[in-house]
């Protein structure tokens, strides 16, 4: 089968999170080539009309859509899968619908809400669902509403304002470094965990659940899993933040949740081939979502492989999962 690997254009002096994505090409193309496809790589470029009459030129079987920004934003993501399904070319992972909803967090968000499931409180420019009177004090992160890898996150995003006046000042000031759309979100202090999903031949699967381990932070860190955690081999964070997927007996009940409110968000979504939710679990118990990820990143080093690995799954085996969910034969 003829292979296309589609993935996001990178510039040479692209940040290291954009530069990835080029690790996941080259991981990809090998996995392809051992289940014996014929693999080919094409960055996905804003001229749609030229990369419309290039895909269909290379008369590919099927594309795997690598594809984490357009024109270096993550608000065009959602642009792969809709030229893809315009041309009527089958692809890998999320649909153009699933795509823009769980990349868009503030979207996401609603979506969540509006499903009654649990998802912090946000304050945008526009909207908020804090109650009144403003919880003067309490914390909030400042994130973007569409750059994920934590791009612009860290320990100082967490904020404490007075006011909702004072918090959208906090929002306006950061928009620059944030792809120019911010939110707050409720900081939830406790712990966090990531659950994998991968397509399956009796349907989704959820893999092992992973807890950021947040190791020597002491009560002076904030735990927080931000940019330098995942793309600064020379910070602090970057190696004390470990994942983890030993649990003991008191929490089998937590991750049996988790893994049920997964599925759901799979269903919800419409999410297809892998995906990965997050959450952070406050000290009540209580588990929060935080974002959906799909076409989640397939580094060797990234969450979702390290959950694959955890399962005995060979790296082969989960892009044929993958695939064979894309083309209804999983």
């Amino acid at each position: 089968m003829k292979v296309l690997i589609l993935h996001s254009e990178i510039d040479p002096c692209a940040a290291a999170d954009e530069q990835d994505v080029l690790v996941q090409v080259e991981t990809v193309t090998r996995a392809l080539r051992a289940l014996g496809h014929e693999a080919q790589p094409m960055p996905f470029s804003l001229d749609l009309a030229g990369l419309a009459d290039r895909m269909t030129r290379s008369a590919c079987d099927i594309v795997f859509n690598l594809v984490e920004t357009a024109g270096g934003q993550g608000r065009l993501i959602h642009l792969a899968p809709s030229l893809l399904d315009f041309l009527g070319i089958p692809y890998t992972g999320a649909g153009t619908e699933a795509t823009f909803l769980s990349s868009n967090k503030l979207a996401a968000k609603r979506f969540l809400r509006a499903r009654r499931l649990r998802t912090p409180d946000w304050v945008s420019l526009t909207e908020s669902t804090v109650r009144d009177p403003f919880p003067a004090g309490a914390r909030f992160i400042v994130k973007s509403v569409w750059e994920h890898a934590s791009v612009g996150l860290e320990e100082h995003s967490v904020v404490a304002p007075r006011s909702l006046a004072a918090l959208r000042g906090e929002i306006r000031g950061r928009l620059g470094s944030l792809g120019g759309a911010a939110f707050a979100e409720r900081y939830v202090e406790g712990r966090e965990f990531n659950l994998s999903v991968l397509a399956g031949d009796r349907g989704p699967e959820v893999l092992p659940p992973a807890e950021i381990d947040f190791v020597g932070y002491g009560d002076e860190r904030l735990r927080i899993v931000g940019y330098r955690a995942k793309w600064d081999d020379k910070a602090f964070e970057y190696h004390h933040t470990p994942r983890r997927f030993e649990f003991g007996p008191q929490d089998r009940a937590l991750l049996r949740s988790l893994k049920r409110t997964a599925l759901r968000c799979w269903d919800l979504f419409g999410l297809r081939g892998y995906a990965r939710v997050d959450y952070r679990v406050d000290p009540d118990g209580t588990a929060w979502i935080l974002e959906i990820n799909s076409n989640p990143c397939l580094s060797p080093d990234s969450g979702f492989t390290a959950a694959t690995l955890r399962a005995g799954l060979p790296f082969e085996e989960v892009v044929s999962r993958i695939i064979r969910d894309t083309l209804g034969t999983a």
